[in-house]
């Protein structure tokens, strides 16, 4: 991509209406816009962000035998009706409307109840189990705050996966599984060596569910960590009896502020139950479906990986995640014409690029790139041109620069 093609701009400032780091830097960059509290618009580079986070999960879900599908966002209140979660009391977020002729919807906030209801149509016989559908789809939910970004919006991003399961047993197994692949996401992302599988209530499911948190001054939540075995235990259950459980003492523990990135339920039998989601098992007796639920927000991820690696310059992403790899600076007409060439040659073998090819000062180009943070920046000068024929290359993360001629760039890129 060239810039100069690029409809979104940077700003000089932060928004003054914005509070939350991550929308502030995120904003100011161009990767998003904002429609209103707790509701963001993707833009390119955002959206190619997004995307890339997205890629990671669809990938470790595919592997763990995830089926792909794409449910509805309005529903329709029978649904709900059934588990009895359709009342205001029950679940508080409902955003709800009508149709023309009267009939009452509602916006998704989650989908247990109709992924159930879908699934009575694919599902019979105990060789239909189990199975794994998934979904990116948008939520909706009618926080009463919003000021946190991507953190904690109203309408966002969520990959939620539904297994359903011959009985307890097949689950459970199921459920470890995809722990382990929740682990292989985070490493991907950047950000394993400070997430954490946390220990919380499992609801009237479960003696526990498992949230994964990640270590942040911003964090909503407060866990107690354990180093030494890579756990934690949310502040809602933080009792001797779940010491106890895992055979862990207090004085192991050291309190941290934490932001939910992902968890995982044990649904059992309630959803099946309400929604007659029944199966033949093998001496031909009907059996309840055995349910969990597994959620990550691409989108509220994003938003925490802003926050957490950025600096005093702006955003900081890692190559796995990054809108592009490259960030190619001309400055000059000798250095815009072997940038132009060089942006060329690496689109062409696939590596990702974005040209600041604008006639703009350099000083305007290079704090521009560092709001943006992409991993590594080349800057295609007629100084160097006319001098030793070395460009300087300098890494994001680091602020680290080395010297390489045109030949040397190009191999770097490709290897990387």
């Amino acid at each position: 991509m060239r810039m100069s093609q690029l409809f979104t701009k940077t700003n000089k400032t932060a928004p003054a209406e914005e509070v939350s780091k991550n929308a502030q830097l995120l904003i100011q960059a161009g990767f998003i816009y904002k429609e209103m509290a707790g509701v963001y618009a993707y833009l390119p580079l955002g959206k190619r962000v997004l995307d890339n986070i997205v890629q990671i999960i669809r990938e470790e879900m595919n592997a763990i035998g995830g089926n792909e599908v794409s449910l509805t966002a309005l529903q329709s209140r029978e649904t709900w009706q059934a588990s009895g979660r359709w009342d205001d009391e029950v679940m508080d977020v409902w955003f709800k409307t009508r149709l023309a002729n009267g009939s009452e919807l509602g916006l998704a906030p989650t989908h247990e109840e109709p992924i159930t209801k879908m699934m009575r149509g694919f599902i019979a016989s105990y060789k239909d189990l189990p199975c794994y559908p998934y979904q990116f789809q948008i939520k909706f939910r009618n926080e009463l705050r919003s000021k946190s970004g991507l953190m904690r919006g109203r309408e966002f991003l969520m990959k939620d996966l539904y297994s359903f399961s011959r009985n307890r047993a097949e689950h459970d197994e199921f459920y470890e599984i995809i722990s382990q692949a929740y682990g292989r996401i985070y490493e991907r992302l950047g950000i394993g060596d400070i997430t954490y599988k946390t220990f919380a209530s499992g609801g009237s499911f479960s003696k526990y569910s498992h949230e994964f948190q990640t270590l942040s001054d911003v964090g909503e939540d407060t866990i107690y960590v354990h180093e030494g075995k890579k756990i934690a235990i949310n502040q809602e259950v933080y009792t001797d009896e779940v010491l106890a459980d895992l055979g862990i003492a207090a004085d192991e523990l050291v309190e941290k502020k934490a932001v939910e990135v992902g968890n995982i339920f044990t649904l059992g039998t309630k959803f099946s139950e309400a929604l007659d989601l029944v199966y033949t098992d093998e001496q031909g007796h009907v059996q309840k479906v055995f349910m969990g639920s597994y959620g990550i927000g691409p989108s509220r991820v994003m938003g925490l990986i802003a926050e957490h690696f950025a600096d005093d310059k702006g955003l900081v992403w890692s190559e796995n995640i990054a809108p592009f790899k490259v960030h190619v600076v001309s400055i000059g007409e000798k250095g815009r014409e072997l940038a132009d060439k060089l942006y060329a040659e690496l689109a062409g073998k696939g590596v990702e690029v974005l040209l600041d090819d604008r006639d703009e000062r350099p000083g305007v180009k290079f704090a521009d790139a560092e709001l943006m943070g992409l991993p590594w920046r080349i800057t295609i000068s007629d100084r160097a041109i006319d001098g030793d024929g070395l460009f300087e290359l300098t890494e994001r993360a680091t602020g680290e620069t080395k010297k390489l001629d045109y030949q040397q760039l190009v191999k770097f890129c490709l290897e990387k």
